[in-house]
């Protein structure tokens, strides 16, 4: 299955959850400290703490809007295909390049430097479409945190004998030897326990 490119922008999107939630951090107001709580925020004298509250809580709630669906896709996907695994061996996460928009977030930028915040936005635009043209796009290194690992293994059909390789995407262990139902999204498949068992 090939992703369109809106629900993988909504993957990708989702992915940098965390990223969100440091700008966020970092746009807080801290002449707020001391204050105390103001919950009326459309009374005169009564603010959101924050110094671009637009921006900084709308692109976080974006992200988890988008980190939850990727969630709920994840859960709803229901392979057909049912293969039996003859190895597996986890694959670490690839941490560089997702890891790469922190580092420049910690370089000053925020959502009131609306050059360096273009800046940001133009690089997280190339990095989605290098992920997207690679076939990578589902792989999230924040599902680890909810028990998804990546693996490389190899496997046969269960009415057939070739052994094929693949990589795949899993919540928890694979087991080899075992039965499961694997669907493919871009270059990697998604498989979940087969309902028959071993």
């Amino acid at each position: 299955m090939q992703f369109r490119v809106i629900p993988a922008f909504v993957v990708f999107l989702g992915s940098y959850l965390p990223l969100s939630l440091i700008l966020l951090a970092q746009n807080f107001d801290y002449a707020f400290v001391g204050r105390p709580p103001c919950w009326r925020i459309w009374e005169d004298g009564c603010s959101i703490p924050l110094k671009n509250p637009a921006f900084a809580i709308g692109i976080f709630l974006a992200c988890l809007i988008c980190f939850a669906l990727t969630l709920w896709a994840l859960a709803a996907v229901k392979p057909k295909n049912e293969i039996i695994v003859q190895e597996a061996r986890h694959v670490p996460a690839d941490l560089m390049n997702y890891t790469l928009p922190y580092v420049v977030s910690f370089m000053s930028i925020d959502y009131q430097d609306f050059g360096k915040y273009i800046g940001v936005i133009i690089f997280l635009g190339w990095m989605f479409w290098i992920s997207y043209k690679s076939g990578q796009i589902i792989l999230n290194p924040v599902l680890i945190v909810f028990g998804w690992k990546l693996y490389d293994i190899s496997y046969n059909h269960a009415a057939s004998k070739q052994v094929h390789s693949a990589n795949v995407l899993a919540q928890g262990a694979i087991t080899p030897g075992a039965r499961y139902r694997q669907a493919p999204v871009q270059d990697i498949l998604i498989i979940k326990p087969s309902a028959g068992g071993d």
